[in-house]
């Protein structure tokens, strides 16, 4: 039986009844018949997927999203002494394609792309040819070998201790066309399966949307995943309004898989992308897929938008709006657990990002993190963050799973920070708020034609928000009288408020729309978290900017059916006149910093144990008007993942090498003192993975330059 700790429904008058109450927006099932229902469908031991041994056998080096490895012999007094052992250069610089008359024709990518658009003129969208330039993928290490993907869906494995390539499969998935938006041609990594004896396999999604499984010894696709013996099966298959010959209006594919599965016990389990920018209320729904990952069998969907009157949730969908919605996707990484046989989905904006007057109440389950048996896909609980989202609030990256001790009481815990700065905590076996939540007024005015916003939102009591919400007048930049003036006359121009005050149209002779900070891209990214599992310690990276979402009336000619939508027309996007950050003269700050931090956050008690600038925001202090302050400080304003080490937190900062280009930094996990940095070719893509091989530690990413994958290791 399900049991709801607080009734919610769609009405707009059941919004009353949240004000002020601690809320969960959770329902569970009863946990008892949950764990009885995952035993009984399924036993173990199941295979561990960590960084058990040196390895790093998961996107976040183990499927609770932790970011850990206990490896310590690089440390805070050899950190500085680290030097390139290895650079791969990308492989999708050079492809190929079938020869009309057989054989295989390999050329620079270039030129493989010319040829594809010769036979087929509108094969990409304007401006999205293939581009191998975002190489995102965080490497697994099994046994000697990291394995990852390019941009170009291409899966590889490459030998960890020389950077020799050992394999390629390329999917050739630059042949059918550009993949869907917002974030084409973008491989965030792949995932690793084994039975624990002979059969180890290697999966990842593609840019045009099937799931791929090949033999990690080889690389060649598994005879018996699929229904043909092809190694690949067609996720676009059985999702609804999406068809693989289709476009949309910017003639980009509907679905899309960027981000690397996750094998929890015997699934392999993915999320999608679905395109953001649209001008229709008609979207594809963003349902999380399984499949077996020893025979390629579907064996579940989690509706993250109902697919029929009778299923739950259904009622927070107004005027049917259930029916044509879509996204709600899980566009970045998911987080399991192989005792309890849950995975945890962390779910995306429903459409459209920002106007949200075709779909009225409160639409589970976007923007919600939901907790579902791996063996049956039945929902066990579910957290909505954000209610009828409507500034694109989406959560950017997997839970991090640790277990905590709370008040003298153990709790295996499932912690999820946000793009607004809010870090939930929750009971992860029965979706219990380790704080409470309370739901709270939020403001209710706007412009936006047939809006009705949530009444409230839920607010975690507990950490407080790591980084800033909302902008006040007393927010804006203050190093002297001048400037603060200045900032006041930008942000006039604007709508101001809380965190969750509704985005607003432009009106001529009116205000330019609302400020929103966090901004839709986040205090925290895709990069995420990094948890501490002996300690409980969390680390997150954030950035403090206010953007103005531009918002207008899309052409009915191109088939718009929805009133407004976000960005720009095509033609003014491409000729870069679709800026949307609220700019101070000169390129000057517009708010107080810093600009980007790191805090760490002990999750046994919730309190904030320190917080830093995340670099010393040289290019704002060098400015001609700011050179003579004496400013602490500020935060370089840019982000990028974590690794976590015995000792360390380790991450990039684009000027932190010894020129004031980009390095690696390394700082006590304690205090956020810097202990050591050295410099790095090119700004990082991906985040940093640690590995050891014969008794070696390495700290291997992906660079710009080619681009490359880098691994560094102390001199031999």
């Amino acid at each position: 039986m399900r049991r709801q700790t607080t009734f919610r429904s769609s009405g707009r008058c059941s919004q009353f009844a949240r004000l002020g109450l601690l809320v969960a927006a959770i329902s569970t099932i009863g946990v008892g018949a949950a764990r009885a229902q995952a035993s009984s469908s399924a036993t173990g031991p199941w295979q561990t997927y960590g960084t058990e041994n040196g390895e790093w056998r998961s996107y976040a080096g183990d499927i609770a999203g932790t970011k850990y490895s206990p490896l310590d012999q690089i440390d805070a007094d050899n950190f500085s002494q680290l030097e390139i052992a290895w650079e791969w250069t990308s492989v999708d610089a050079l492809i190929s394609r079938s020869a009309p008359g057989g054989g295989e024709w390999w050329a620079p990518l270039d030129t493989i792309v010319e040829s594809l658009v010769e036979e087929t003129p509108n094969l990409y969208r304007d401006s999205q040819p293939p581009n191998l330039s975002r190489l995102q993928a965080t490497p697994l290490m099994v046994d000697g070998v990291l394995y990852f993907n390019t941009p170009l869906s291409q899966g590889v494995a490459v030998d960890a201790t020389t950077g020799q390539t050992l394999w390629v499969f390329n999917p050739k998935t630059y042949e059918e066309g550009t993949p869907s938006m917002s974030s084409p041609w973008t491989q965030r990594g792949v995932a690793y399966w084994t039975d624990g004896e002979e059969d180890e396999r290697i999966f990842w999604g593609t840019g045009n949307g099937y799931l791929v499984c090949v033999d990690a010894k080889t690389g060649r696709p598994c005879p018996d995943f699929g229904p043909d013996g092809g190694g690949q099966v067609d996720a676009m298959v059985g999702i609804p309004r999406v068809e693989r010959d289709a476009r949309d209006y910017l003639n980009a594919m509907l679905y899309s898989i960027n981000s690397p599965p996750i094998v929890v016990r015997d699934m392999v389990i993915h999320g999608s992308q679905i395109a953001d920018r649209r001008i229709t209320k008609e979207a594809p729904p963003g349902w999380v897929r399984a499949w077996n990952a020893r025979t390629g069998e579907h064996a579940w969907d989690f509706h993250t938008v109902p697919n029929s009157a009778d299923e739950f949730g259904v009622d927070t969908w107004g005027n049917d709006s259930w029916r044509y919605s879509g996204n709600a996707n899980v566009w970045s990484m998911l987080a399991g657990d192989n005792e309890l046989g849950y995975v945890y989905l962390p779910t995306g904006t429903t459409t459209n990002d920002y106007y949200g007057a075709d779909r009225p109440g409160d639409n589970l389950f976007s923007e919600s993190i939901i907790a579902v048996d791996v063996e049956t896909g039945q929902r066990v609980w579910h957290f909505q963050a954000v209610h009828h989202g409507l500034w694109d609030y989406d959560f950017p990256t997997h839970p991090n799973l640790v277990d905590l001790v709370v008040d003298g009481r153990p709790i295996k815990a499932l912690t999820q920070v946000s793009k607004q700065a809010f870090l939930y905590a929750f009971d992860r076996v029965t979706g219990d708020p380790i704080w409470p939540i309370e739901e709270r007024p939020v403001p209710q005015e706007t412009n936006m034609p047939d809006e009705v916003p949530s009444l409230t939102q839920p607010f975690p009591t507990r950490p407080a928000p790591f980084d800033y919400q909302g902008v006040t007048i007393d927010d804006l930049v203050d190093f002297t009288p001048e400037l603060r003036q200045m900032a006041v006359e930008v942000v006039q121009n604007y709508q101001i408020g809380p965190i969750f005050t509704p985005p607003g149209r432009p009106i001529e002779g009116g205000t330019q729309g609302t400020l929103m900070r966090p901004p839709d891209f986040g205090a925290a990214g895709w990069a995420g978290a990094a948890v501490d599992p002996e300690t409980g310690m969390l680390y997150v990276p954030s950035r403090n900017i206010a953007v103005a979402i531009p918002l207008y009336q899309p052409d009915g000619a191109l088939g718009a059916t929805m009133r407004y939508t976000h960005g720009a027309p095509e033609a003014i996007r491409l000729q870069q006149r679709g800026g949307y950050q609220a700019r101070m003269p000169q390129g000057l700050p517009l708010l107080k910093p810093p600009y980007s931090r790191i805090t760490a956050i002990d999750m046994n008690t919730g309190d904030h144990a320190w917080m830093v600038p995340l670099g010393n925001g040289d290019r704002i202090r060098n400015h001609p008007r700011l050179r003579g302050l004496d400013l602490p400080p500020l935060g370089d304003g840019t982000i990028a993942g974590p690794v976590l080490t015995k000792t360390l937190y380790i991450s990039s900062v684009p000027t932190a090498g010894s020129d004031g280009g980009p390095g690696l930094v390394a700082w006590d996990k304690d205090t956020g003192e810097i202990r050591g940095a050295v410099d790095l070719p090119a700004g990082t893509i991906g985040t940093p993975m640690t590995y050891s091989v014969d008794g070696r530690q390495y700290i291997a990413v992906t660079i710009g330059g080619g681009p490359r994958l880098v691994a560094f290791a102390l001199p031999e």
